[in-house]
């Protein structure tokens, strides 16, 4: 559990009767002296009314530390009761009003002003407790553990129906678990506690800040110098696991959970029973029962979170769901699949599903499922859900969302549990497009001309709706294979067709079927399922093992890409890659020329309207038209000058010259064929 040489084990030896004298006249008590150890350089003036018990070690004292408001003091022990620890080289341990005990605590560590540090028994800091996410009355509990991954959770929670990968999983981190178990607790080098209370069977990890804390139990604070975890003033935090970098602070209550790297939890919230993986964020509001995949963030009180799978989630003020029928328990679950919003006071029932990049607006009280309609408004009207499919597409909101989630990354540690691919567009968005495109052609073909609504899995579809969403998800179609197309064959020169369509040839056979989204990593289900199996029939045995396979799906993503597209490209054009002419690639990237443009213009049309006249409301409040325009453009800029209108225009620029060059080279081919 320690560093060796960070407390100085081994190189230990018993006090002198000096140095006895020493710490009695200093008023410090011992009813065994004899139990107390020292290393080689122990100055006995560091240390000042303090009660020692049981066997206790200590380091040497010599350097300073510094506290918040420039003050500095000598490292050393005074007025504490120290009971069975190992104390490392220059600590500060100082006002400690009820006792520390059966804790390692290393080198540069600062203990002031707190109540209580113990351990009592054998405790395993957290891990092993079983979550119950998702499913409010069970039956999807993970255990977590110091080095849980969004995607290991993900497959202990939603395939049950592997019994023997569940099991085996489960035992692994009861594995791990029984490793970590100790009697002895640990405070690691240069951490910080001040003005807490009561922190009960807790490791604390390296450099972690821990200042303010009312009640700290069975649980781990895995920081590390890089990203250290910072709990602050009033968090009550019970049976729960916070990773590096991640923040609980202002009064929030958590029970049962893992809090993943660089979550921040603030702001008096609460969660229960929950799982938070990197970088989510949780303000004023409430979690029970919920899977956080990666990038869920709710900012707002009234806002309840509950029994659910959520990713990339921005969480509107007042959002609600329900998964109590008063029949038999909590036991409704919901899936809002990534990259979705929803508006202040939107209501959904559970169970229900919501497509991927779906705004939600209103209250939505039938039991829907629109995942195969992603980029979508799910609205309500009139007590019904209305759905417009893929114009998200074109807002300017969901590609800046796509763009500044790599830029708030806040993840220091080197190791990264979670695998994240930020795509907007991607095989597991793309297949869920061409489904939403044929799903809504049958719809016309079978509801007839006339309708004015389509009915599909409890939601309505406006005609007009309908139309426009096939076009939309085309244009996604085009423009996901034609970045795809291109990428792979940028920067390659052709002598022949072979060549040409040998560089076209997928480097593996896996991907081109179904893609799932496994909390943030991207994969092909052909290579999830290989995993499952590996784990059961024993291939895989071992949570490192398990992170290593993730790690592989995750960095073989740009080939796997290839090989569903590739399949796609084939059934479009009729047509094998051993047949495919230049004629073909010319055709390609010029309807992905087209669908860039198009979606472009789009999105350049949807960004104006946040600078019409109407927009200006509340600028200018004393002033007249004049007035009004300059307050604005001084707040908020002017549309031509804005960064994102700035990057569309040279998207579109930058885009064009590349499909250009694309066909400029197969045009020199097929002349070259010719000749």
């Amino acid at each position: 559990m320690t560093s060796e040489s960070n407390c100085n084990q081994g190189r230990f030896h018993p006090l002198s009767a000096e140095q006895i004298d020493q710490l009695t006249r200093q008023g410090c008590i011992c009813e065994d002296w004899s139990k107390i150890q020292v290393a080689e350089g122990f100055n006995a003036g560091a240390i000042k009314s303090t009660h020692f018990c049981g066997h206790v070690k200590l380091g040497v004292f010599e350097k300073r530390v510094s506290f918040f408001g420039g003050v500095s003091k000598p490292t050393g022990i005074s007025d504490a009761t120290i009971h069975n620890c190992t104390i490392g080289n220059n600590v500060y341990i100082s006002r400690v009003r009820n006792y520390i005990a059966n804790y390692v605590i290393e080198d540069d560590a600062v203990i002031d002003n707190i109540e209580l540090l113990a351990i009592e028994g054998e405790s395993s800091f957290g891990n092993g407790v079983e979550v119950s996410a998702v499913n409010e009355a069970g039956g999807r509990e993970i255990p977590i553990y110091d080095n849980m991954s969004a995607h290991k959770a993900y497959v202990l929670a939603f395939y049950r129906h592997r019994s023997t990968v569940i099991e085996k999983l489960r035992k692994m981190i009861a594995d791990y678990t029984a490793s970590v178990t100790s009697s002895m607790g640990l405070v690691g080098k240069g951490a910080r506690l001040i003005n807490c209370r009561i922190i009960k069977n807790t490791k604390i990890g390296p450099a972690s800040v821990i200042e303010g804390a009312n009640k700290l139990e069975n649980g781990s604070i895995n920081s590390c110098p890089e990203d250290s975890v910072t709990i602050g003033a009033g968090v009550f935090a019970e049976d729960f696991i916070a990773c590096s970098g991640s923040k609980i602070t202002d009064g929030t209550i958590i029970y049962k959970c893992f809090v993943g790297q660089g979550t921040v939890l603030s702001r008096q919230y609460s969660a229960e029973n929950s799982v938070f993986f990197a970088n989510c964020g949780g303000f004023h509001g409430e979690a029970c029962a919920i899977f956080a995949g990666p990038y869920t963030v709710t900012h707002h009180k009234s806002t309840l979170l509950i029994s659910g799978l959520f990713s990339f989630l921005n969480a509107g003020s007042g959002t609600n769901q329900s998964n109590h029928m008063y029949k038999l328990g909590p036991v409704h679950q919901g899936v809002i699949e990534r990259g979705s919003k929803t508006a202040s006071d939107s209501y959904i029932l559970w169970p229900a599903k919501v497509g991927a990049f779906t705004v939600v607006m209103g209250r939505h009280y039938r039991n829907s499922d629109t995942s195969n309609l992603p980029f979508s408004y799910l609205i309500e009207h009139e007590d019904e859900s209305i759905l417009a499919p893929g114009v998200n597409l074109r807002s300017v909101g969901t590609v800046r969302d796509a763009r500044k989630w790599p830029k708030r990354d806040r993840r220091k540690d080197p190791r990264k549990l979670d695998h994240i691919n930020f795509k907007l567009l991607s095989p597991y968005t793309v297949q869920k497009m061409i489904n939403g495109r044929d799903l809504l052609r049958r719809l016309k073909a079978t509801s007839g001309e006339t309708s004015e609504y389509f009915t599909y899995h409890s939601v309505k579809i406006k005609n007009s709706s309908l139309d426009r969403g096939v076009k939309f998800y085309q244009i996604g179609i085009d423009k996901f294979l034609g970045n795809c197309l291109i990428k792979r064959l940028e920067a390659k020169q052709f002598n022949s067709l072979d060549e040409l369509r040998a560089a076209l040839k997928p480097q593996t056979g896996l991907g081109p079927g179904k893609w799932v989204d496994l909390a943030g990593l991207l994969a092909p289900e052909e290579a999830v399922q290989k995993m499952l199996g590996e784990i059961e029939n024993g291939n895989i045995d071992s949570l490192e093992q398990v992170s290593d396979s993730f790690r592989s799906m995750h960095e073989n993503y740009p080939e796997y890409e290839w090989v569903w597209a590739e399949r796609v490209l084939q059934e479009s054009l009729g047509k094998t890659i051993d047949e495919i002419t230049c004629g073909d690639i010319i055709q390609l990237t010029t309807k992905w020329k087209r669908a860039v443009v198009e979606l472009d213009n789009m999105l350049y049309a949807d960004a104006r309207k946040e600078f019409t006249a109407t927009v200006q409301t509340g600028y200018g409040l004393d002033g007249e038209r004049d007035a009004k325009q300059g307050d604005f453009e001084q707040v908020r800029g002017t549309f031509e000058g804005n960064s994102f209108v700035l990057e569309i225009e040279k998207h579109i620029d930058r885009k064009t010259a590349l499909g250009d060059e694309l066909i400029g080279r197969m045009e020199e081919l097929r002349q070259h064929q010719s000749n």
